[in-house]
């Protein structure tokens, strides 16, 4: 005991103990878990980068704790992870339209749906800019109204199921987060 007080571990990793050895350090390791967790409900909620949050948050802490609880091939990991998800947030509408028989003009309409929905509506054209643009791209191409719904709802699907393997990664890299406090 130096200096009157037991040394504060947060963390240990293999012999090595990281420790809080100020507010800030503290302060930091709560930064980090408002981050994840702001980052889990901007991925249920689509008006945050939700996985980006939680990424971000993960980021810190590891930086913080020089890579002794996640390491950097970790980090390495979730990042590129990270920036498929992204992509997925584009592809998922174009891919549950064509799962849903969509034709060609559906699945371009489901695409810049999802363009301009972002563009013009924020998050929410996410959900409404995948389905309008798969129905209009398959009533121009002359599809039957049912078929052109069950195309957008193709979209929508693919949306949620986006979401789903999002939300599903955001609580692994949750979960690392919360195990790295007892290693």
């Amino acid at each position: 005991m130096a200096g009157g007080r037991p040394p504060a571990i947060l963390f240990a990793k293999k012999g090595k103990s990281v420790r809080i050895n100020s507010v800030m350090d503290i302060l930091i390791v709560i930064l980090c878990f408002v981050l994840i967790i702001v980052g889990l409900i901007g991925i249920i909620i689509p008006f945050l980068p939700g996985i980006a949050f939680v990424w971000l948050g993960i980021f810190i802490y590891a930086s913080k704790t020089g890579f002794e609880t996640i390491s950097l091939a970790t980090l390495i990991v979730f990042s590129v992870i990270t920036v498929l998800f992204f992509l997925l947030d584009f592809l998922a509408p174009l891919l549950g339209a064509k799962k849903y028989k969509s034709g060609k003009w559906g699945v371009v309409g489901a695409f810049l749906g999802t363009l301009l929905g972002v563009a013009t509506l924020g998050p929410i054209g996410l959900i409404l800019g995948p389905f309008l643009g798969a129905l209009a791209g398959e009533l121009i191409s002359g599809k039957e109204r049912s078929q052109a719904f069950s195309s957008a709802f193709g979209a929508v699907i693919g949306f949620l199921f986006g979401t789903l393997l999002k939300l599903i990664f955001g609580l692994v890299m949750f979960g690392f987060f919360v195990a790295s406090f007892f290693r």
